[in-house]
């Protein structure tokens, strides 16, 4: 008998423990969630409108800690001065009405999708242009409670902000961004901004700009003071780097050779004066659509850009171009005229010197004919002897040997038009070349303090 009751109370018990591992399997924590939501926000139990206690449920303010994750960044507009970016938007803190029992650990944090549930910070971006929130195909947004009272708000958002730049270096310049956020109506006395600890800004890998590079960044305080008190203000600097290499295929390298095409006028004769003019003018013509095309993409601000620098100069150069064939047309048809006077002066000698000697023949009683001793300053043969004392009297120079080398090129003798080609086809270049020696060297090797943060 003893034996039997032992049996059965065994079987009870065994019976007992069976039902209670059916329950369980059988428990749907889905309706555990339904019924903790109901129990910490029920009407009269939970009041959005009043923001949580302080640190360890004192009267001190609300402290929410803030990350971010950069999807995307679209574009970076230089003429409105603005830049759009995706992100991922996060904030964290501790609302302790909001505890619950999480069934020894199987209910690990509760979701929500409606944000005007509980309480929410008042954080907006205060750079911002435009923005919007993500609804495809669901809205982008989540709340997750967990047992401790811990609130989680996410949420993906798309914005265009602010961006002022200064563009003294462009196009080798850096641009520094930023994102600000910022409590819009409660103090610091009531909620204050963080920084996550750990890794509070992230960016997507491979992130690609079109005509930038994200070189880094860098997360910092901007606490404002107004005339109704201090608010809490968080900001991240992202620093851009512009590609350079798009700048020099589409600008510097066609400034480059419209600045060399128009030396090809040194070297076409200076007769040749449709080509010329028509090589000069239509260079000036393209260098200044250049400069018209590049000054359209860009605001216009007072004052000088390094494009600007380099432009001004590519213009100036062509212009040159030209002005030097104006020279050398003025320079030739002095240099002919002055040819015209000196054979004029030449015939009327020769002129002179025949009709004397003409003179001399037909007078044929005279014996022989008696050469003065003393000239007159207007005698032809007295200029001829002079200038033969004075070539045995002068003393040997040394040889110039630019003034040799020179005297090569010109067609006509003492041919100044010819020697301002001669001159500028040597001229131009060295110039040119000058420039860009202290031009890249002044940009390229600049000091950077002014870019970094």
């Amino acid at each position: 008998m003893g034996t039997g009751h032992f049996f059965w109370v065994i079987f009870y018990f065994a019976s007992l423990c069976s039902a209670s591992l059916a329950n369980n399997a059988k428990i749907n924590f889905r309706e555990k969630e339904k019924k903790v939501l109901d129990q910490i926000l029920g009407a009269g139990k939970y009041d959005a409108r009043i923001r949580p206690s302080g640190l360890n449920g004192t009267d001190g303010p609300a402290y929410v800690s803030v990350n971010i994750f950069v999807r995307s960044i679209s574009k970076i507009d230089d003429v409105t001065m603005e830049y759009s970016v995706q992100l991922t938007f996060r904030e964290q803190w501790t609302d302790e009405r909001l505890k619950f029992d999480d069934i020894q650990g199987r209910l690990k944090y509760l979701t929500l999708t409606e944000a005007n549930r509980v309480w929410m910070p008042d954080l907006f971006f205060s750079n911002e242009k435009e923005g919007h929130f993500h609804n495809i195909i669901m809205p982008n947004v989540y709340i997750r409670i967990f047992p401790n009272g811990s609130v989680l708000y996410s949420i993906r958002i798309s914005l265009t902000l602010a961006c002022p730049m200064n563009l003294k270096l462009y196009p080798l310049d850096r641009q520094i961004c930023s994102l600000r956020m910022a409590s819009y109506g409660w103090t610091t006395n009531d909620l204050v901004f963080l920084w996550k600890e750990g890794d509070p800004v992230q960016v997507v890998k491979n992130l690609h700009l079109p005509r930038f590079t994200l070189e880094k960044f860098l997360t910092d305080y901007c606490n404002s003071k107004t005339n109704t008190g201090e608010y809490s203000c968080l900001k991240v600097d992202l620093l851009f780097k512009r590609e350079f290499s798009y700048y020099l295929i589409q600008i510097y390298i066609p400034c480059c050779m419209l600045v060399i095409v128009s030396w090809v006028s040194f070297w076409l004769d200076q007769g040749a004066v449709p080509a010329r003019v028509s090589l000069g003018v239509t260079t000036l013509l393209t260098m200044a659509t250049q400069t018209s095309g590049i000054n359209a993409s860009l605001p216009p601000v007072s004052y000088t850009k390094a494009i600007d620098v380099w432009t001004g100069v590519c213009l100036t150069f062509v212009f040159g171009a030209l002005l030097e064939f104006a020279l050398v047309n003025y320079a030739s048809r002095s240099d002919m005229h002055k040819e015209n006077m000196k054979k004029k002066r030449r015939d009327l000698e020769q002129a002179s010197i025949d009709a004397a000697s003409d003179l001399l023949d037909t007078d044929s009683n005279a014996t022989f004919a008696m050469k003065p001793l003393v000239r007159h300053p207007g005698d032809p043969l007295a200029l001829e002897k002079l200038r033969q004392c004075e070539v045995h009297m002068q003393a040997p120079k040394r040889p110039n040997c630019c003034k040799t080398w020179l005297s090569k090129f010109p067609t006509r003798q003492c041919s100044r038009s010819k020697r301002i080609d001669v001159i500028s086809r040597i001229t131009f270049p060295l110039v040119f070349a000058l420039f860009n020696l202290v031009y890249w060297s002044t940009y390229l090797f600049r000091d950077e303090e002014d870019e970094t943060f």
